[in-house]
């Protein structure tokens, strides 16, 4: 899985690295459907503080579209976590739904012969 990372603020360009090496982890049992993921660290608000640290993921899947899940948070780690949490569980989700249309059309489907 190849995975980018974008971001304007020095902080979070500090957590490169972990940033990288987490979504490879969360995301490790979905590289055969995930083959590029695009990690964005934006803080929202600047210097006033707050919930303004933003985690934007998007994430290109061979077959079912791009999928984008967005996090805000206090700190940059939890944003990260609760975007891959999102991810993960949407992603499932997408691949759900696309193996249970496949195998509904396959049976409802007639064999003639």
């Amino acid at each position: 899985m190849q995975v980018l990372f974008n971001s304007r603020d020095g902080e979070a360009n500090e957590l490169r690295d972990f940033t990288m090496a987490r979504v490879r982890f969360a995301m490790r049992r979905l590289t055969w459907l995930v083959p590029r993921a695009t990690v964005q660290l934006s803080d929202v608000n600047g210097p006033r503080g707050g919930v303004d640290k933003r985690c934007q993921i998007v994430l290109r899947t061979d077959g079912s579209g791009t999928v984008v899940v967005t996090a805000m948070a206090r700190d940059w780690r939890s944003a990260l976590d609760a975007a891959l949490s999102r991810a993960g569980r949407l992603l499932l989700r997408v691949c759900r739904r696309g193996k249970g249309s496949k195998e509904y059309s396959r049976q409802a489907l007639p064999l003639e012969g």
